[in-house]
């Protein structure tokens, strides 16, 4: 079962680090300071309407995850064998995402999170003005990459088909990873929500007063199929849930950072929408749908020999958001003038941290922010 492991930095490509390196002139290594950060200021006209406004570039070194006993890859090519297995993507246009509330929502939270998958289509398909460089959906497009063994491509649509909420945590608020089944087949009852086996995502997202089975200890989201008998069908599907209260250093990193740094360590990034949680469950969804299109009944694209535990696009890339992540770095990635850190822009306005990718062309994990 494909899992989102508990991601942290992860020591990143070698040959990523050493350009960075070489921009000689342009970044610094601040080592004398709480928070080892590497900069460059530039005025980022190109990536902002207001040109008076200064975009900072940074590359924060921070403690590792709490419970980072996961760690499997250092991202590079040559310990990597991502292999295609023959099965299907997520190639027909547009890919539909069937939403799934559950617990309590405020209305701030369903919206930011719907801003950002909204972001994924490219800008002609949408009849808002395209949102600035570097964007959500160029960094989809290396999602698109990845083809089924008919040379069909990744969709780069995504549409919000419809949407469900379970306010009355209908099967408690604690879940397994078969009840969960369970709150998918009530939504394709009772919402109703149409069976879509060939292009549909049913996208579970639940509230930070939610557990879950391994939830904070071993995972901060997952994808698979639901079950012929939970559900009465074959259908992919995703979970993710707001660590905001249970774990963010764990789930939210790197808008929080282990308890036992105390004040003494490197200090939290500022999330770009102000909301710890929802801002770190982002760029677990954004993992989670990478890898559920990439490999929606895993069988297609994972490293690995075990279908049950594969590695998958996602997983290589884990804790690396720019150009010169590892060895406790991130990467580099903007910060605003109201210290926003972030490394895409979204719709109406929206900046958001989402991890990089790996890509089948580079073999390697890359970004639309890449200084490179």
């Amino acid at each position: 079962m494909s899992h989102h492991r508990l991601p942290f930095p992860f020591p990143c490509l070698l040959l990523l680090a050493a350009v960075a390196l070489l921009l000689s002139g342009t970044t610094s290594s601040a080592s004398s300071k709480p928070q080892q950060v590497q900069t460059l200021n530039t005025n980022n006209n190109n990536n902002n309407n207001n040109p008076a406004e200064t975009t900072e570039y940074i590359n924060p070194k921070l403690p590792p995850r709490a419970l980072s006993t996961s760690k499997k890859f250092e991202g590079s090519s040559n310990l990597v064998n991502l292999r295609y297995h023959m099965g299907p993507v997520l190639s027909s246009s547009p890919i539909n995402i069937y939403l799934i509330w559950y617990g309590r929502w405020p209305n701030s939270h369903k919206l930011l999170i719907k801003d950002f998958l909204n972001s994924i289509s490219p800008s002609s398909s949408r009849p808002a003005p395209p949102p600035l460089r570097p964007s959500v959906s160029d960094w989809w497009r290396t999602v698109s990459l990845y083809t089924d063994q008919t040379g069909a491509n990744v969709s780069r649509s995504l549409l919000i088909a419809r949407e469900y909420t379970d306010a009355a945590y209908s099967h408690g608020s604690s879940l397994t990873r078969l009840s969960v089944q369970q709150v998918i087949a009530n939504a394709v009852k009772s919402a109703p929500f149409p069976v879509d086996h060939r292009n549909g995502i049913y996208l579970v997202l639940t509230s930070q007063d939610v557990a879950m089975q391994d939830f904070c200890r071993a995972v901060c989201g997952f994808h698979y199929f639901t079950f012929p008998s939970m559900v009465g069908y074959t259908l992919p599907y995703a979970w993710v849930g707001n660590s905001g209260k249970q774990c963010p250093e764990v789930c939210a990193y790197p808008f929080a950072v282990p308890g036992y740094m105390g004040g003494g360590g490197p200090g939290a990034l500022k999330p770009p929408n102000g909301d710890v949680g929802v801002d770190g469950m982002i760029s677990v969804i954004g993992h989670e749908l990478a890898e559920l299109s990439s490999n929606p009944l895993v069988n297609a694209w994972y490293a690995g020999e075990d279908p049950t535990a594969p590695t998958e696009i996602g997983d290589l890339c884990e804790g690396l958001y720019g150009t010169g992540g590892g060895g406790g770095y991130i990467g580099q990635v903007m910060r605003d003038r109201q210290g926003r850190t972030f490394n895409v822009n979204g719709r109406r306005g929206r900046k958001f941290l989402v991890q990089w990718i790996w890509s089948p062309e580079l073999k390697a994990c890359a970004g639309p922010n890449a200084l490179d």
